[in-house]
C-alpha cells in the first residue's frame, strides 16, 4: 500500500492554533448539564470570541436581498466593484481626511486574503519580516506560508505591546524585508501613536523595505491620538482592512487592501489566479455600509464597545487581573493573571490531550470549569511572557459582561 503524499515543509513553520482547543472545550461544556439552566446550571459566557455580537445593519441586509433578487451574482473585476472601491475611497476622505485613489484599492475575500496577497507579492523565500510579540498568530503564519521568516520582537507594556522605530532599526538585518504591524492590535487592543508610526514608516522606507499594517480594527478606535490610518504617513504603506469588525460583516468574508499605485497590477494578477474575485453578493451589500444611516449605526455600536471597555477593564484590575495598557481600540483586553498563578499551580489543564502549558492556559481552563466563562489564554499570541496573559473579548452584551465579572469575582475570592 502506497504512503500518503508528502506534505510541504512550510507547514513545519506554522504552529497549531491552540485557541481552537479552548473554543472546542468551551463549546462542549456549554452543551453539558453543568451549563443547562433547566438543570440548575450556569450558561456559558463566551469572552473568547473575536467577533462582534452585532450583525450587518438593516440597509446592508436589504442591499444583499436586492442583489439576490436581481441576480447580481456574476464575477466582478478581480479588484472589486468599481462602485465599492469608490465608496471606500470616499470613506477615507470623510473619516480620515485622506485622498486615496479608488484605483489603489483592491477588494479581497476578507482581510485574510488581503494578507495572503500582500505576503505573496512582497516576500521571497528566506526574507525576514519583523512583527511585535504579542501579535495575532495568523499574521506570522501568513509570512511563513509565503516561505518568509517571521521575526517576533518582544514588545512590553512600556511600548504599548507594539514595535517602535528604534526597535525596528536595532533588529533590522541584511535578511529583513519589512515589518508587519497591527494597529489597533489583536490581542491587546492597543495602537501605535501617529508620530511613532511615522518614524517606523520612515525607518523602514529608508532601508528599502515595506510597511504592512493590519488596520482591520481602525474604525473601532476610542482615542483620537490613535485613530489615524498609517496611510497618513506614506503612499507606500500597504494597508489591510476588512468589513468584518467595524462594519459587522464577519461571515461575509470581505476586505480590502490599499497599495501603492504601481503595485496594483501585481496584486490583481495574484487575485485573479487565487480566488478570481471576492463574493459578488457581499460586495453589493457592502455598498450600503457607507450610507449615512449605516454609519450612524456603526458609530452607535462603537460607543457601545467603548462603554463595555470602560466597565470591564477597571473590573479586571480590581480583581488582580491587571490590564497594563488601557486598550484604545478593537474589543480586547490583555490581562496579566500571574497574581493568581497559585490557584492552578501543579494542576494539568483539562483542555486538549497533552496541551497543558501552565500559566494562563491552566488558569483559563480553571475559570472555564468553575465560572463557566470562556477566555483565551495568551499562548498563541507569541513567546514573550504570553503565558502570563489572557485575552478577554468584550464583543458581548453588557449584561453578559456584568454576569461574567460577577462569576470571576466569585471564583477568585
Amino acid at each position: 500500500m502506497k504512503s500518503a503524499p508528502r506534505l510541504a515543509k512550510r507547514l513545519d513553520h506554522i504552529d497549531p492554533f491552540y485557541v481552537m482547543e479552548c473554543a472546542k472545550a468551551a463549546a462542549a461544556l456549554a452543551r453539558s448539564p453543568a451549563c443547562d439552566p433547566a438543570l440548575g446550571g450556569e450558561p456559558m459566557i463566551f469572552l473568547n470570541i473575536g467577533e462582534p455580537d452585532f450583525t450587518a445593519p438593516p440597509l446592508v441586509q436589504e442591499a444583499a436581498e436586492r442583489a439576490i433578487r436581481a441576480g447580481r451574482s456574476q464575477y466582478t473585476d478581480a479588484c472589486g466593484l468599481p462602485a465599492l472601491r469608490e465608496r471606500i475611497s470616499a470613506w477615507y476622505a470623510t473619516r480620515f481626511g485622506l485622498n486615496i485613489a479608488p484605483q489603489r484599492i483592491v477588494v479581497t475575500a476578507g482581510a485574510s486574503a488581503a494578507l495572503q496577497l500582500a505576503c505573496l507579492a512582497l516576500i521571497n523565500p528566506g526574507d525576514e519580516v519583523l512583527l511585535p510579540d504579542p501579535s495575532y498568530p495568523c499574521n506570522r503564519h501568513f509570512v511563513a506560508a509565503a516561505d518568509g521568516v517571521p521575526v517576533l520582537l518582544p514588545a512590553g507594556a512600556a511600548e504599548r505591546f507594539q514595535l517602535c522605530a528604534a526597535g525596528v532599526a536595532a533588529a533590522w538585518s541584511d535578511r529583513t524585508r519589512g515589518v508587519l504591524l497591527a494597529s489597533p492590535s489583536n490581542p491587546t487592543g492597543t495602537s501605535i501613536e501617529a508620530s511613532e508610526m511615522a518614524r517606523i514608516v520612515q525607518e523602514v522606507s529608508s532601508r528599502g523595505g515595506f510597511t504592512m499594517v493590519d488596520e482591520i480594527y481602525l474604525g473601532l478606535s476610542f482615542d483620537a491620538r490613535y485613530s489615524a490610518s498609517a496611510l497618513t504617513h506614506s503612499d507606500h504603506v500597504i494597508s489591510i482592512n476588512s468589513f468584518s469588525k467595524y462594519f459587522n460583516m464577519t461571515g461575509w468574508r470581505l476586505g480590502w487592501l490599499v497599495v501603492p499605485e504601481g503595485m496594483v497590477s501585481a496584486f490583481e494578477k495574484l487575485a485573479q489566479n487565487l480566488y478570481i474575485c471576492a463574493s459578488t453578493l457581499a460586495q453589493h451589500a457592502a455598498l450600503a455600509c457607507f450610507e449615512p444611516d449605516s454609519i450612524a449605526e456603526y458609530e452607535r455600536r462603537r460607543s457601545a464597545f467603548k462603554a463595555r471597555r470602560d466597565f470591564l477593564v477597571p473590573a479586571l484590575n480590581a480583581m488582580g487581573l491587571n490590564v497594563p495598557v488601557m486598550p484604545d481600540g478593537a474589543f480586547y483586553a490583555w490581562a496579566d493573571c500571574s497574581e493568581h498563578a497559585d490557584m492552578t499551580a501543579g494542576a494539568g489543564a483539562g483542555v486538549g490531550a497533552g496541551a497543558s502549558a501552565g500559566g494562563s492556559w491552566d488558569f483559563c481552563d480553571h475559570l472555564l470549569q468553575r465560572a463557566h466563562v470562556a477566555i483565551t489564554p495568551g499562548r498563541d499570541f507569541g513567546r514573550a511572557e504570553t503565558a502570563r496573559f489572557m485575552r478577554l473579548s468584550y464583543a458581548n452584551s453588557m449584561p453578559q459582561l456584568e454576569e461574567a465579572v460577577h462569576r470571576l469575582r466569585r471564583v477568585l475570592a
